[in-house]
């Protein structure tokens, strides 16, 4: 499996928590400047990574919330369209 695959699997839990570890890590003085530097990286895009789950969670409430409450159609819920 590729590290796009893996990363898409990633639930926004799970981001979160490798994220707080990242800075958790960053914060504590003990890595060098290159650790760092890769730490620092890795944490942006889990930060990206977490703001689309979040975008997308938001993209379907509002979807679900247009709904007619009388006759809602669930569908497959695409974030790309």
């Amino acid at each position: 499996m590729t590290k796009k695959a893996k990363d898409k699997e990633l639930s926004f839990e799970e981001g979160l928590e490798k994220l707080e570890a990242i800075v958790e890590e960053m914060e504590s003085g003990e890595l060098n400047l290159d650790d760092l530097v890769k730490r620092y990286e890795a944490g942006s895009k889990l930060l990206v990574h977490c703001d689309k789950k979040i975008s997308e969670a938001e993209a379907k409430i509002e979807i679900l919330r247009n709904q007619d409450a009388e006759n809602p159609e669930f569908g497959n819920f695409d974030p790309d369209e």
